[in-house]
């Protein structure tokens, strides 16, 4: 079948934000849900607490984003919630009044869109929340509640909250605080299916759908496709799938999905035995043992044919995420491997995305440190920075590193070497993993290659182009 993917995504480099962290603008006095205490923002972040940030305060660090070079945005949820990371969903229609509500949302959409950045949201349509509506109503009213059959309940009376009590009800892994939808039931189908169509037609660019792969009711997530692609063909749908996804990525549901398939092996060939297991041993992504770079190849080469090339393109990829510990606490603070895996991110078929502070070198170990609030700019690492930005203008310089073919070029000890090409365009990238310098050749034309990133040592005789690299770095080469 012919696959279509939104264009834009292909070109896009991603920054995610988790709201509550990111940035605060203080309200006016008037914006009484504002005069609340949080906590500080510069303490240690808790499981509970809530520390202020807002859509305001993103409104205002625009200018920060575009001059990084991020061209969209993905927000973990903002919808009106009772947690600080507002997968609790209690008003689908409503953004929380903590981030700003739908005013804060329609400003900050217009001044993205001003600059040319998109703006994707997190789709939490599995499970909602005990202070959902329609669930609150069940507690009130019981059996004789309308949407008793909106969610997946065994037993009376329901137990929402004694935890010496079976929960008596479906909710997403055991969490008695997330009932599960019950999906199979038409007014749910098409009550989550209105909840996409109208952001959309307030102008979000597209939705990141969590935890996709728990909806097994038959054709759902083709018709959520169906029906937001009818409004804006353009939009992204991209899901939280961690393994194999091939079963959602045939054109007919989602565009790409979170690609922690390349997460895993790209941070064990770069960290090694750096990787600091108790902190990657939970979440299902892999990235040990440590490998080689032949492994590396494979693993990538692997994942390169796993899915048509259309949906490649179109992949979210990231190095962490704020369900899982920050790239540079899980390689113990070596930022040699950060900047290895970051080099690799930027230099990867689909969409890179920045975890909000990574790239001012925010650590972070799991949940909920990985959650930190981001930092003054005073505390900034700015050689992170300037790599960060180094990267990203690279990638929007050159079309080949966006849309051009993958070809693995050498694969040797801890030397991994691939090119991008794109209509006779070649971009080579080069990185070396190990403790000793490292040297390959290349065959390359008459063209002259200079290095556009990293320190090389490059010797070329007629067409052959000796590359050497010293302990632990990487490079990009083009004309």
């Amino acid at each position: 079948m012919d696959i279509q993917t939104p264009d834009w995504v292909k070109h896009a480099v991603f920054y995610q934000i988790f709201p509550d962290r990111f940035a605060k603008r203080d309200r006016p006095p008037e914006a009484v849900q504002m005069t609340v205490s949080f906590e500080p923002w510069d303490s240690a972040p808790t499981m509970q607490g809530y520390k202020g940030g807002n859509l305001w305060g993103v409104i205002d660090r625009l200018d920060y984003l575009q001059d990084l070079g991020i061209t969209a945005i993905y927000f973990t949820p903002i919808f009106q919630s009772a947690s600080n990371h507002r997968y609790h969903t209690h008003d689908y229609y409503q953004v929380d009044p903590i981030l700003g509500g739908n005013e804060a949302l329609q400003e900050l959409l217009a001044a993205a869109h001003q600059r040319g950045l998109k703006v994707v949201l997190d789709g939490v349509f599995n499970h909602a929340s005990r202070g959902f509506l329609y669930f609150n109503d069940i507690l009130e009213n019981g059996p004789y509640s309308p949407w008793v059959d909106w969610f997946k309940i065994h037993k009376w009376p329901v137990s929402a909250y004694d935890g010496d009590q079976p929960a008596n009800y479906d909710g997403w892994v055991d969490n008695r605080a997330l009932p599960e939808f019950n999906h199979d039931h038409p007014d749910v189908r098409e009550y989550i299916m209105r909840v996409g169509e109208y952001w959309l037609r307030q102008g979000i660019d597209g939705w990141r759908l969590d935890v996709p792969y728990e909806v097994e009711t038959p054709g759902f997530w083709q018709e959520f496709r169906d029906r937001v692609k009818a409004i804006n063909p353009d939009a992204y749908i991209v899901g939280e799938v961690w393994r194999d996804s091939r079963q959602w990525l045939d054109g007919t549901q989602f565009d790409g999905v979170m690609n922690y398939l390349f997460t895993g092996p790209t941070i064990a060939f770069t960290g090694g035995d750096r990787v600091k297991s108790d902190l990657v041993e939970g979440p299902d992504y892999y990235p040990y043992p440590p490998l080689n770079a032949k492994e590396y190849a494979a693993k990538i080469q692997d994942l390169i044919e796993l899915y048509p090339w259309e949906i490649q393109l179109t992949q979210l990829n990231i190095l962490d995420s704020h369900d899982t510990a920050r790239l540079l606490s899980v390689v113990q603070g070596d930022k040699g491997s950060v900047e290895l895996a970051t080099l690799l991110l930027f230099t990867y078929p689909g969409a890179p995305s920045i975890y909000y502070g990574n790239e001012v070198g925010l650590p972070g170990a799991l949940d909920p440190d990985s959650r930190r609030t981001f930092p003054k700019e005073k505390n900034w690492d700015q050689p992170t920075l300037a790599m960060h930005k180094q990267l990203i203008a690279l990638r929007h310089q050159y079309t080949a590193l966006r849309t051009g073919k993958y070809e693995v070029l050498v694969a040797e000890g801890l030397l991994y070497g691939f090119k991008r090409v794109l209509e006779g365009s070649e971009v080579f990238v080069f990185v070396n993993a190990g403790m000793d310098s490292a040297t390959t050749t290349l065959e390359v034309g008459p063209s002259l290659l200079t290095a556009k990133f990293g320190q090389p040592t490059l010797q070329q005789s007629g067409q052959t182009l000796q590359v050497s690299l010293p302990p632990r770095s990487g490079c990009i080469l083009a004309n």
